[in-house]
C-alpha cells in the first residue's frame, strides 16, 4: 500500500496537482488497494482537524491580519528595523528578528509567515530583492513561529509524550534565539557577498521613536505570555485573546481599522484557515494510512535495535524525522511518533524536554520543505509565484537550520539551562 501512496503522490506532484489533492489522491488509492472502507477517509479527514489546539490557526491567522490591518504589524517591523535595519542586508534581518518577536504572540509559523510577509516580502521586492528570495527567507524565518514559545508542536509533544508544558515551553526559547542569530547572520553575510541591501537603512526611525510607537504593539507579547505562564488562560484560549486585543488596538486605539475591513480582514482569514486545514486534513489521513501500515513503528523499533549510542541514537532520529517531516504534517507526525520515541530517547539517557526541542525544530524543517511545506505555499501565495522558483534560495536556509539542529542535539545546555534555572529545586 506505501510504494503505491508514495508513487502516485510523486506523479500528481510531477503533473502539478495541488499539495492537498495530491495527497488526498494518493491516500484514496491507498484505502483501495487495502480493501478499507472508503467512509475511513471521511473519519480521519475530519479527526485530523477536530483538535483544540488546531482552534488556534485560524484565531492566529485572523489576528495576524487584524494586525497587518490595524498597524501593529507594521510597527513590529519598524521596531526592529530600527535596530537592525541600518547595516546592509537590514531589511532580511528585520524580517528574521521581526518575526522572532511576532512568534512570541501567534504560536503559528503559518500565520508570521501571513502577518508579517504581507509587509515584508513587498518591501524586500521595493528594494531590490529577488521575489523568490523573500519568499523563502520569510518562509524560513516564520519556522520560529513553532519553536518560540507559545508552540502548538509543543503543546502536542507535551501532551503526547507526558512532558511538562511549561518546562518545554521556557526551553524553547534557547533554540529559538540561536536559530534567529544564525539566519540573522547568514543573511548579513549573504548579502554582502552579493551586493545587496546597500540602502535598507533607507527611511529607518530612530531606535526611541520606534520604541515609543510600536508600544501598545510590543505590550501584545507580555500580554499573550504572562497570561499563558500565569495559568490565565492556555495557549489555544491565548489565540482568542490575541484576535481581541489586535482588534480593539486597531479600531480604538490606532483607528487604523474601519468597519468596511472587518469583512475583507474575516473573508482573507476563513480563505487562508480553509487552505491550511484542507491540507492539514487531506495529511493526517495519509499519516493514518502510513501508521496503519506500521511504518512509524518500523522505524522506531529498528532505531533502538540498531543504534546503540546515544550520539548514534540522535543523529539517527534526526535523519529520520528530517525524511518523515518532508512527508507528514507537523502536528500529525508529533503525535504518532513522540509516544514511541520519547522512551526510545529516556532509555539512552536524552531528557525528554531537550528531545522534544529536537523533535520540533527538526519537524519544522518539514514546513520550509517540499513537498508538504505549508510555510512555503503561505508564502508564495503572498509573493504570488509558484513554488519551483523558491527553491535555488532555499536550500541554504535549509542547511542553517541544519547546522542549528545539530547544535542544539549535542549541546543540551543550550535546551536546558534556562529550564533548569527557572525549575531549580
Amino acid at each position: 500500500m506505501t510504494p503505491v501512496m508514495v508513487a502516485t503522490m510523486v506523479l500528481c506532484f510531477a503533473l502539478s496537482v495541488s499539495v492537498a489533492v495530491s495527497i488526498g489522491l494518493a491516500s484514496i488509492l491507498g484505502i483501495q488497494v487495502a480493501n478499507v472502507n472508503m467512509l475511513i477517509s471521511v473519519k480521519e479527514m475530519f479527526n485530523s482537524i477536530n483538535k483544540f489546539p488546531l482552534a488556534a490557526i485560524p484565531f492566529f491567522i485572523l489576528a495576524g491580519n487584524l494586525m497587518e490591518t490595524g498597524g501593529i504589524s507594521r510597527r513590529l517591523v519598524e521596531f526592529a528595523k530600527s535596530i537592525v535595519g541600518g547595516v546592509q542586508g537590514g531589511l532580511p534581518m528585520t524580517c528574521v528578528l521581526t518575526c522572532m518577536i511576532f512568534a512570541a504572540v501567534s504560536g503559528s509559523s503559518v500565520a508570521t509567515t501571513f502577518a508579517i510577509g504581507a509587509i515584508l516580502i513587498p518591501a524586500l521586492i521595493k528594494h531590490g530583492y529577488p521575489t523568490a528570495y523573500a519568499a523563502a527567507l520569510q518562509a524560513t524565518s516564520a519556522e520560529l513561529g513553532v519553536i518560540i514559545p507559545p508552540s502548538i508542536p509543543l503543546i502536542l509533544y507535551g501532551v503526547s509524550a507526558e512532558v511538562s508544558i511549561g518546562e518545554l515551553f521556557i526551553a524553547g526559547f534557547g533554540p529559538g534565539i540561536l536559530i534567529s542569530l544564525a539566519l540573522m547572520l547568514f543573511v548579513w553575510a549573504f548579502c554582502k557577498w552579493n551586493g545587496w541591501g546597500k540602502n535598507d537603512g533607507d527611511g529607518r526611525m530612530p531606535f526611541f521613536k520606534a520604541t515609543w510607537q510600536a508600544g501598545w504593539a510590543l505590550l501584545m507579547p507580555v500580554i499573550i505570555l504572562g497570561g499563558i505562564y500565569g495559568g490565565i488562560f492556555t495557549p489555544t484560549e491565548a489565540s482568542a485573546v490575541a484576535v481581541l486585543y489586535a482588534l480593539v488596538v486597531g479600531v480604538v486605539i490606532y483607528r487604523e481599522i474601519k468597519p468596511t475591513d472587518l469583512y475583507v480582514i474575516l473573508r482573507k482569514s476563513v480563505l487562508s484557515s480553509a487552505v491550511i486545514m484542507f491540507i492539514i486534513a487531506n495529511a493526517g489521513l495519509f499519516a493514518f494510512l502510513i501508521t496503519r501500515a506500521g511504518v512509524p513503528d518500523a522505524i522506531g523499533h529498528w532505531l533502538q535495535e540498531v543504534l546503540k549510542s546515544p550520539t548514534m541514537f540522535l543523529l539517527g532520529v534526526n535523519a529520520a524525522l528530517f525524511v518523515i517531516g518532508m512527508f507528514i504534517e507537523t502536528s500529525a507526525a508529533i503525535i504518532v511518533l513522540a509516544p514511541i520515541l520519547a522512551p526510545v530517547a529516556m532509555h539512552f539517557g536524552v531528557d525528554p524536554v531537550h528531545f522534544g526541542l529536537i523533535m520540533v525544530v527538526n519537524l519544522a524543517l518539514g514546513m520550509i520543505t517540499p513537498p508538504f511545506g505549508v510555510n512555503l505555499f503561505a508564502a508564495c501565495t503572498v509573493a504570488r509565484i509558484s513554488l519551483d522558483r523558491i527553491v535555488k534560495y532555499l536550500v541554504p536556509f535549509v542547511l542553517v537550520i541544519l547546522a542549528c539542529l545539530l547544535v542544539i542535539t549535542y549541546l543540551p545546555w543550550i535546551s536546558l539551562a534556562l529550564r533548569d534555572l527557572v525549575y531549580a529545586k
